[in-house]
């Protein structure tokens, strides 16, 4: 079976990549997920699990931004210039990958200040939990088209071949 360039990411350098692009940030927006449900219902918007939920936020939209920033320049841009995607299975698969982290970015945004400054806690709530829905979905959306093959699609490269189209994945 022939793999997307996201799951190639995954599966390479192991354990380091697959800890840098999906344990470490998903425990940060899971993380983030859980403490937003329990504020949403307790409407504490102090103590351990407030404090535990803004920093989450915080540092998994800080995290996106690293991330989107390498793989662009190390991965999307090199990939796109050679012609190298894998159908458009793998598009969707690395392009739903950084689109999640934007929202993420936007909760980091606002925890520290610089958007939505107008809304109340009230608002600021709903903004979180709608840019948590949307890392979500993508996020999801990627890691299912991801694991899909590309071959199903047309894409005609040997299986887990590695074709120097991705050096995030090598570990350069």
């Amino acid at each position: 079976m022939n793999m997307t360039h996201y799951m190639q990411l995954l599966a390479d350098n192991q354990p380091w990549n697959l800890m840098l692009f999906m344990a470490i940030p998903i425990v940060l927006a899971e993380t983030l997920a859980i403490t937003e449900l329990y504020i949403l219902f307790t409407r504490r918007f102090h103590g351990f699990i407030w404090g535990l939920n803004r920093f989450s936020g915080a540092a998994v939209g800080l995290y996106f931004i690293g991330v989107i920033i390498y793989l662009m320049t190390t991965a999307v841009v090199p990939i796109t210039q050679a012609g190298q995607w894998r159908t458009v299975i793998d598009v969707i698969a690395v392009g739903s990958y950084l689109i999640g982290g934007l929202p993420l970015i936007w909760i980091a945004l606002q925890e520290f200040g610089l958007v939505n400054k107008s809304l109340n806690q009230e608002g600021k709530l709903k903004i979180h939990a709608i840019c948590v829905a949307l890392f979500l979905v993508f996020g999801h959306v990627a890691m299912i088209s991801g694991m899909l093959d590309p071959g199903l699609l047309g894409y005609q490269g040997t299986a887990h071949a590695v074709d120097g189209a991705m050096p995030a994945a090598h570990g350069h």
